[in-house]
């Protein structure tokens, strides 16, 4: 059976490009935050999508689970 050079979904990985504004304000869309948020925790822990989401959901957990003042 020949192999085809076509890349399965489970191969490619999503980046997000902070170089880009476009970019960011569209990835600021898609995690509902703000850019400023997103191309932190881009710096916080790299550019893959995967991993910036996991970065924002922790976040946001944590600061959930703060007590009302």
């Amino acid at each position: 059976m020949a192999r085809t050079n076509e890349t399965s979904s489970v191969d490619k990985v999503d980046r997000i490009d902070v170089s880009w504004d476009y970019a960011v304000c569209a990835w600021a869309r898609h995690f509902n935050t703000s850019e400023k948020r997103v191309k932190e925790a881009v710096a916080a822990v790299g550019d893959r999508a995967d991993h910036v989401r996991e970065h924002l959901q922790a976040r946001n957990q944590a600061r959930s689970e703060r007590p009302s003042a």
